[in-house]
């Protein structure tokens, strides 16, 4: 009587050779993850605009964001191996309806209420669509186009982001946040066009039961240990919900390996971790994601409270690192062809930690944008590098009636990563500013000084209640920022020195 746990597959659609319907599938895939990713970042440029609007408290306007983020990545595996089960297709074009349906509702919001309503199933819609795209790539494509496709579509998973924040910023400047929804509603009716033409269809079919128990376990886990990460930084990582969160999210996940090691046919099958592949691009995806996430979060308030950029101007600063990384996502198959997927990883990651090395050394509060420029750049290199052979990894230890779920895991991995990069290099960055300010703040009022410990935004706006120190307040602000800046700088360095060794040593077999 047969133990493998892995569920024995029907037979699967066969793979695509016509190069126009694999290129009308690639540019579907990616026109629908583009929605969704643009969807992650786009209403962090309207935030005040939404607090008007709804009359909402700065929690309520964050909720409208993390919700969705929530959504998302609590139900990307059970909804994974849901589009492996039921069918990839129908479960993309249900998906892209119902993101659609929920973005148009967010953009008619007329409360609160509607707008989390409406944000909770947008992510649920986009956690349908999310994993299906990559796995209609991965079972669909020969395997020699299938490594440049998956470069394509990291390329808009790691750059999208940006691209997506600066067309909401340019939508946000011109008309309203209203129309920030018009952005992703645009871009599923192109994907349902073209998907229902060209995307075919793929299933695995099990004897087994699908795995309830284990889809819910991790949902808890998820849940509760992303939002321990989104309220930590905020709340305190003593708080109640922080606390709360993360109690959860760790019971959730024990729960989940203990119940998934006893099942036949597991949602995810956790003793793949042994191979090097699935241990290697997870532990490589995480961690890039994480700084990548992390940097922005110091970049952001470098272009406006120490250079007095806007919004736009500042999300336009970050297009030359999300282009060059789209850039060597889509090259990086090559370069693997040529010396290797382990030596491509641990290449990017090598350029990843110098971008961090020239960041920490060469920015200072009168450097400007062009001494942080080439740090920018070699980082959007060596992370698109880093990102491709990592995913490649990842889809590659599963078989390929399972690559929803593959494809969940990747995405599930990207998220955390990124949660995690925002929590700790930004609570490195705070930290540091308010060790530097501290020694900056004799003869400044009470008020101004116990104001300014709380943010360079902070210390900013209360600077013209300063009277006479009003101007080195400011100056201290931003130098004290900059201290900041590098010691976050050199905590992401550690972190790439770190899983760059990983790599050299546990990465991905040749």
């Amino acid at each position: 009587m047969s133990t493998n746990p892995t569920p024995q597959p029907a037979a699967l659609e066969p793979i695509i050779d016509d190069p126009r319907q694999r290129r009308a599938i690639l540019i579907a895939v990616c026109v629908a993850l583009m929605a969704v990713i643009a969807s992650v970042s786009g209403l962090n440029v309207a935030q005040p605009e939404l607090a008007v609007t709804f009359d909402a408290s700065q929690i309520e306007v964050l909720w409208f964001i993390n919700i969705y983020t929530i959504s998302l990545a609590a139900l990307l595996l059970p909804l994974g191996a849901t589009g492996d089960r039921w069918g990839r297709k129908p479960v993309l074009l249900a998906g892209l309806v119902l993101f659609g349906v929920a973005s148009a509702a967010a953009g008619l919001a007329t409360s609160s209420e509607m707008m989390l309503a409406a944000r909770l199933l947008s992510g649920v819609g986009a956690a349908m669509i999310m994993p299906v795209t990559l796995a209609v790539i991965t079972s669909a494509f020969p395997d020699e186009h299938r490594s440049r496709a998956i470069g394509v579509w990291t390329g808009v998973a790691g750059g999208g982001g940006i691209l997506g924040m600066y067309l909401s910023a340019v939508l946000v400047d011109l008309a309203s946040w209203r129309w920030l929804f018009v952005l992703p509603v645009a871009l599923v009716v192109v994907a349902i066009v073209i998907a229902l033409r060209s995307v075919p269809n793929s299933r695995e079919e099990s004897e087994h039961r699908f795995d309830v128990v284990g889809s819910l376990a991790s949902m808890v886990a998820v849940i509760g240990l992303v939002l321990a990460l989104h309220e930590g930084p905020g709340r305190g990582w003593t708080a109640p919900l922080t606390l709360l969160g993360l109690v959860v999210g760790v019971i959730g996940a024990i729960g989940f390996v203990a119940w998934e090691l006893r099942q036949p046919a597991p949602l995810l099958d956790v003793r793949l971790f042994r191979k090097r592949g699935l241990a290697g691009g997870s532990v490589s995806l995480l961690t890039v994601f994480g700084v990548q996430a992390g940097i922005f979060v110091v970049l952001f308030p470098y272009f406006q409270a120490v250079l007095g950029w806007s919004g736009l101007r500042s999300t336009l600063a970050l297009m030359p690192m999300a282009l060059l990384m789209m850039f060597a996502s889509g090259l990086a198959p090559r370069v693997a062809a040529r010396i290797g997927g382990r030596s491509t990883m641990a290449s990017g990651i090598l350029l990843g930690g110098v971008g961090l090395v020239l960041m920490a050394t060469l920015v200072s509060a009168d450097g400007g944008y062009f001494s942080v420029l080439p740090g920018m750049l070699a980082m959007g290199l060596g992370m698109g590098l880093s990102m491709t052979p990592s995913t490649e990894a990842i889809t590659g230890a599963l078989p390929r009636e399972r690559q929803g779920v593959a494809s969940a895991l990747n995405d599930v991995t990207r998220e955390f990563g990124t949660a995690l990069g925002v929590a700790l290099l930004g609570a490195v960055l705070s930290a540091g500013y308010r060790g530097a300010i501290d020694k900056e703040l004799a003869g400044i009022p009470q008020y101004a000084a116990d104001t300014a410990r709380e943010g360079i935004a902070n210390a900013i706006a209360v600077a013209p209640g300063a009277g006479a120190h009003a101007e080195a307040l400011v100056r201290a602000a931003q130098e004290s920022f900059v201290d900041g800046w590098q010691q976050a700088m050199w905590a992401g360095v550690a972190v790439m020195a770190v899983l760059f060794l990983y790599v050299v040593v546990r990465g991905p077999r040749p």
